[in-house]
């Protein structure tokens, strides 16, 4: 089963990383979550310290691209097959180094994959 990492995770439900990791963990996907506080969402915890995760497939960001910079190399080093960039979080400065580093780029919602049934 494929893991997912929510990077850019809030406790607060109205904020899209929130209800993301709800759909994921309702749709049966593997999820765990990065943010800046720790906290418990849909039976997930969401971590402090990107050296907790490993064999990480898909990483969902919801982080803007200013504060995404200084994961880059963090986000690299997970070496997932591919990371999403969910609208406000687009960066070609990032799907650059990505790309080099043999990592896949997909800009879209995880929502809405979700949703149509193809996050897969």
């Amino acid at each position: 089963m494929n893991k997912t990492l929510v990077f850019g995770a809030s406790l607060k439900p109205y904020r899209y990383s929130h209800v993301a990791i709800k759909r994921l963990v309702e749709a049966g996907e593997v999820v765990v979550a990065f943010g800046l506080r720790e906290g418990l969402v849909a039976g997930v915890q969401i971590e402090t310290r990107l050296d907790r995760f490993e064999q990480i497939d898909t990483v969902t960001l919801y982080m803007n691209p200013k504060r995404q910079k200084q994961f880059y190399q963090d986000i690299i080093n997970l070496h997932p097959r591919r990371v999403i960039f969910n609208p406000g979080t687009e960066n070609p400065e990032f799907y650059n180094l990505l790309r080099e580093a043999g990592i896949e780029v997909e800009v879209a919602c995880t929502l809405v994959l979700l949703s149509i049934g193809q996050y897969n």
